[in-house]
């Protein structure tokens, strides 16, 4: 019979870290866990593959180097943490650089023509309604696409957690409004 306890990122997470505390060898399954959620986050904000696999090779190599003073909470958050302040970083040296579409996500090879050219439609439309959002509204957005919970958010963040939420409920009810009958474009 199995156990009805299923073990959570973030206890995993722990384990992972305090392995890698001691050997910095033991990074490796952090790295893998984390290393495409890393890049389609850099990917998103920077708009290139070059800048996106340079900030990911950046965030890990500034979270090796920093892992001792990484105290407690969810990894991945300040993992995010450091992307973000890379991605900024990024920003500031080549402010010339915009991503061309916010939400483009790597080409999948699986996908049909008329899929890739619907999800190009999809696309186009979410980077016209996120760009009436605020700042911290779009952030907001960015990390929730990165797969983090509203509590890892307030942590890169500095926030707290109904400021997030708030930030969330609002950047939603805009997204929708933006999109019209696009219901399934955010939700789906």
């Amino acid at each position: 019979m199995r156990s009805c306890e299923q073990s959570t990122p973030e206890g995993d997470d722990a384990v992972l870290v305090a392995a890698a505390m001691r050997d910095r060898r033991a990074f490796a399954p952090l790295y893998r866990r984390y290393l495409d959620l890393i890049y389609r986050y850099s990917y998103r904000r920077l708009g290139s593959r070059e800048a996106a696999e340079d900030a990911t090779s950046q965030v890990f190599y500034r979270a090796m180097a920093g892992l001792d003073g990484f105290r407690s909470g969810s990894f991945r958050a300040w993992l995010f943490t450091i992307a973000h302040n890379v991605v900024i970083d990024h920003a500031r040296r080549h402010p010339q650089a915009f991503p061309l579409d916010p939400l483009y996500d790597p080409p999948d090879d699986t996908s049909t023509p008329e899929e890739l050219a619907i999800h190009a439609d999809q696309r186009r439309a979410v980077a016209r309604a996120l760009a009436g959002l605020s700042p911290d509204q779009q952030r907001v957005i960015e990390l929730r696409m990165a797969g983090l919970t509203g509590a890892e958010i307030a942590e890169v963040l500095g926030k707290n957690a109904a400021a997030v939420k708030m930030l969330q409920f609002r950047a939603m009810t805009n997204l929708r409004e933006r999109l019209g009958g696009q219901k399934d474009t955010i939700d789906g």
